[in-house]
């Protein structure tokens, strides 16, 4: 008679996506946090050089820059409540859900567009001008990989693939941090100006 070893047990998750969210998380911080060090310095020179950091003639929307603020209390609800409903195997709230923090993307995306629009600056008309597009423009990307990777999350959930609630986490952990880097951003550039 041949005595076998029980098998060994399964190993443990490695959490790819997640370590790869936190990773693009810190990531975002650091690359909106080292641009908005760099409009502050650029504010400060031109101040000490007794120049005006807004142009004359320049105003700058903040209902709109408020409402992005805003709109990031519901984005942060809706990822929220689409992980929690793909933890208790709810498809269609986490299914209603992705779509939800979709329009909240593409309502931002739609603000940021209208504030460069009332703004009417052109990017090379000066150094205030080049920093305020600069990171507007990167916290557009920012949202645009937001709204994609809710796209993906929202097919591959629709798709089957309902017990990897490591996507939701990750997405959330991305959007949670696009809501962090906007809030600095919203200070600094539309606050503080």
């Amino acid at each position: 008679m041949t005595l076998a070893l029980p098998a060994a047990p399964a190993p443990a998750p490695r959490r790819q996506l997640l370590v790869g969210s936190i990773f693009g998380a810190t990531t975002m911080i650091m690359l909106t946090g080292s641009m908005l060090g760099i409009w502050a310095l650029q504010r400060t020179r031109s101040l000490d050089a007794f120049d005006t950091w807004v142009p004359d003639g320049v105003t700058i929307p903040e209902v709109p820059s408020n409402v992005m603020l805003v709109a990031f209390v519901g984005v942060g609800v809706m990822v929220q409540w689409a992980h929690w409903a793909a933890m208790h195997g709810d498809r269609a709230h986490t299914v209603l859900a992705l779509s939800l923090t979709g329009l909240f993307g593409i309502l931002i995306i739609n603000a940021q567009a209208f504030i460069w629009f009332q703004m009417g600056m052109g990017v090379a008309d000066g150094t205030y001008q080049a920093m305020f597009y600069a990171i507007t423009g990167m916290f557009v990307v920012l949202l645009i990989i937001g709204v994609l990777f809710t796209m993906v999350a929202a097919f591959r959930f629709i798709g089957g693939r309902e017990d990897d609630r490591e996507l939701l986490a990750g997405h959330a952990i991305y959007w949670y941090t696009v809501a962090v880097c906007y809030a600095g951003i919203w200070f600094v550039v539309y606050v503080t100006k």
